[in-house]
């Protein structure tokens, strides 16, 4: 860990002094479980009582400053330790304005005869307020006095955009989970709350001007049940729907602007508009009738770029606009089909008339009339990095979303970025590979991997560096139907991305960042927050070394914690075999292990069940490389005899391809009869996962001298798991190659279309 210890200034001399003033223990850096972590801290002697009688002081003449007092007092109050403040304390909470610091920094000094908070303004003073309070919950307590250690704090953020997302579009949630949300966002020093409003399955904001909004397009009849790629696909047959009326969008304004955020709004286009369109059908391009999307994915129904539909999205922005006083209006400008435009005589004479190049041209084009308005009315736009196709908005700023190069690209040239890629921030991706987990959309993004992540790509310079703003962290909802799920979905996921916003790269540490964890997750427990706890679950892990030779690891992130396994499939007990080292894979079973303290268990277990096949201890080699996304195991997971998860293809197992084709050659390490290939692809178009039409079998004596032994074909069917089983007929060889292709394009029309499909394979089994 890279902490700084220093005591640089003036102040802080008085603070040694002052701490000194009685013998007293030298506090340890676990007396200061703070996320994110700070940039500098220097532990203190001695501790500060606070109780009943101390009294908070701040500069009357700003009153923004009164927040953070109230805030503080508030909060004392909430767990039954109010501050008198009508009667002056001899110890003192100073808050005050330093002029000298930036406005977000903040100075942070403890000692035992007071607490002086000084930031660069009012909101930076809010920052320390929320280390002051992590301090004092940290030494939970029901009565006063709460001793606090002394410590000296000096801090600023290193991004200036530290932003959580919620979609309410999907599912909506009513307004006291807002407010929770907001304040968990202010707790970890969060500055942006993006709130997206609007989608195919509902409309969740008041328009006073169009009523329709409300009254059709905030409702569907029905929602889907399960995932989108079950099939049949189901349905519940219930009404769902809601909105915010625009006194209850002015109430969470303001709440948020209490606590230092800014709420970012988000009224998509011209793409995911179908509930909107089901409202005022006369604005797509085919007309009605049109219905509120009941399921998820994207809509070939978008807005028809006539002056009626720009008359009525400058009308809706400019309600907009009057609710929410942040610079940025967020346009969406993602997944928009252009199937509708191609097929419209409008759209096709419109882009002749305008000298546009195609359909990407005329949502360019579109983006560009939305931005002019907003600009005019001294707005900004964010958009999705879909806005780069056909040409950028002049002063947009792009949300990166589909990795890191739409955030390249538009730093290149010149424009702000805010990163928030899907392989590091989406928070509707699952979190654990246990098979109990709640339905997720797919993926597979656990804490370390959120926390691994710097928002600055290498690729840039320095100067093209400045444009990267900050980070965002998502929570899409189609499969977040609750507020209870919303919070075990964003945290502690949320407080990865709180301290990739906050904290320096060269200060992150992932192994401390994890004990600090510990020490929130019981404060989250107790303030009712149903976070997921990642520190026990135990994590299974196969192994292969250059020999072929495969083995079994156990671990979790709570490195104290000892494990027990068996290799039978029994649940361990606290008097099963102890985990020392990885476990050799020597013949099929099923290898559990299971976390304990003081002879109880802690969190998950992790199983794998082993199936040995003559391939499994042989050594592939890869012609086409894995997405970095979708590539957890390695190339060998593929023939290591452990089948990934039916549900779920983000896991260790499956490998993932965007748009590549397979190409795998086996050493079996010496000759073998072989007599069937078993093969497993995923089968899941709802993520433009999609199984190959043909597989090719070579064999041969040596990877340079391979000949073709079958070509098969390859039916999808309904199930997510493709199986084909191709017969060899006793091939007696040590090299196996295996070749798939790519489906190839999805085909218009369908979720994706016209996009190059994913290819998903996991275990090849040789019999």
């Amino acid at each position: 860990m890279k902490i700084q210890y220093f005591l640089g200034t003036a102040l802080a001399v008085l603070f040694l002094a002052a701490c000194n003033s009685e013998p007293s223990v030298q506090h340890q850096m676990e007396n200061y479980q703070i996320i994110p972590l700070p940039q500098n801290i220097a532990p203190g002697i001695g501790y500060f009582e606070l109780n009943a009688a101390t009294k908070i002081d701040f500069d009357e003449a700003i009153p923004e400053l009164g927040l953070s007092a109230d805030y503080l007092s508030a909060w004392l109050e909430s767990k039954g330790l109010g501050i008198n403040a009508a009667e002056a304390g001899k110890q003192f909470i100073t808050l005050r304005i330093k002029e000298d610091l930036a406005a977000a920094a903040y100075i942070l000094t403890i000692t035992q005869k007071g607490i002086l908070l000084q930031g660069g303004s009012p909101e930076g003073v809010f920052y320390g307020m929320q280390s002051l309070l992590q301090l004092i919950q940290q030494q939970y307590a029901t009565a006063f006095p709460i001793d606090l250690p002394c410590v000296h704090i000096e801090d600023e953020p290193a991004f200036a955009y530290r932003g959580m997302h919620l979609d309410v579009g999907r599912h909506f949630f009513p307004v006291d989970f807002i407010k929770k949300y907001i304040d968990l966002l202010a707790r970890y020093k969060m500055n942006r709350f993006h709130w997206h409003l609007t989608e195919d399955q509902g409309w969740r904001i008041e328009i006073k001007q169009y009523p329709k909004l409300q009254e059709v397009a905030a409702f569907r009849k029905e929602t889907l049940i399960g995932h989108y790629n079950d099939t049949p696909q189901k349905y519940d047959g219930t009404p769902y729907g809601g909105y915010y009326t625009q006194e209850e969008v002015k109430d969470v304004v303001k709440y948020a602007q209490e606590r230092f955020i800014t709420i970012i709004p988000e009224i998509e286009m011209p793409g995911h508009a179908q509930a909107a369109l089901a409202a005022y059908p006369e604005l797509s391009c085919g007309g009605g009738p049109i219905e509120t999307a009941t399921k998820w994915g994207v809509f070939d129904e978008v807005y028809c770029p006539t002056e009626a539909t720009f008359t009525f999205l400058e009308n809706v922005l400019t309600e907009v606009m009057d609710l929410f006083p942040s610079e940025y209006i967020h346009i969406g400008g993602d997944e928009c089909p252009k199937t509708k435009w191609k097929e419209s005589a409008f759209c096709q004479q419109l882009i002749k008339e305008k000298n546009l190049k195609d359909e990407h041209g005329l949502q360019s084009y579109f983006i560009r009339r939305m931005e002019t308005f907003l600009n005019e009315n001294g707005r900004q736009i964010i958009g999705w990095d879909e806005i780069l196709e056909g040409g950028l908005a002049p002063n947009a700023t792009v949300m990166s979303w589909r990795g890191e190069k739409g955030g390249i690209d538009a730093a290149k040239q010149g424009h702000d970025v805010i990163m928030s890629p899907t392989s590091h921030c989406y928070l509707d991706y699952y979190q654990f590979q246990h098979p109990d987990e709640p339905l997720a959309i797919g993926g597979y993004l656990p804490i370390e991997k959120v926390y691994s992540y710097h928002p600055i790509p290498e690729e840039l310079t320095e100067q093209e560096a400045a444009y990267i703003k900050g980070v965002q962290g998502n929570l899409w909802t189609e499969y977040v139907a609750t507020p209870e799920k919303a919070e075990y979905m964003a945290f502690p996921r949320g407080l990865a991305i709180a301290e990739i916003g906050w904290t320096k790269n060269t200060n992150k540490d992932f192994e401390h960042f994890i004990k600090r964890l510990e020490q929130h997750l019981k404060w989250l427990e107790r303030e009712n927050v149903n976070a997921a706890n990642p520190l026990y679950h135990v994590d299974a892990t196969v192994l292969k070394n250059d020999a072929g030779v495969l083995s079994v690891s156990f671990d979790n992130l709570s490195k104290s914690k000892n494990i027990r396994y068996t290799t039978d499939g029994a649940a361990p007990t606290a008097e099963s075999s102890a985990y020392v080292a990885p476990i050799p894979l020597t013949a099929s079973g099923i290898y559990t292990g299971q976390a304990f303290a003081e002879g109880k268990p802690l969190g998950r277990s992790a199983s794998i069940t082993y199936n040995q096949h003559l391939a499994s201890n042989g050594v592939l080699t890869l012609g086409n490389a894995p997405s970095p996304k979708y590539n957890a195991g390695g190339p060998q997971a593929v023939i290591n005899g452990i089948k990934g998860s039916d549900e779920k293809y983000g896991d260790k197992e499956w490998l993932g391809f965007e748009g590549d084709d397979f190409e795998a050659t086996i050493d079996l390490q010496e000759k073998k009869d072989l007599q069937e290939v078993q093969l497993r692809f995923f089968n899941g178009p709802g993520q433009w996962i999609y199984p190959p039409k043909t597989v090719e079998i070579y064999a041969g004596e040596s990877p340079e001298n391979l000949a073709l032994v079958k070509t098969q074909q390859v039916k999808a069917g309904n199930g997510k798991i493709v199986s084909p089983k191709i017969n060899l007929q006793g091939q007696n060889t040590r090299y196996l190659k295996i070749v798939v292709p790519n489906y190839g394009l999805i085909p218009e029309g369908l979720q994706g279309g016209g996009n190059r499909a994913w290819l998903f394979i996991d275990e090849i089994v040789l019999l």
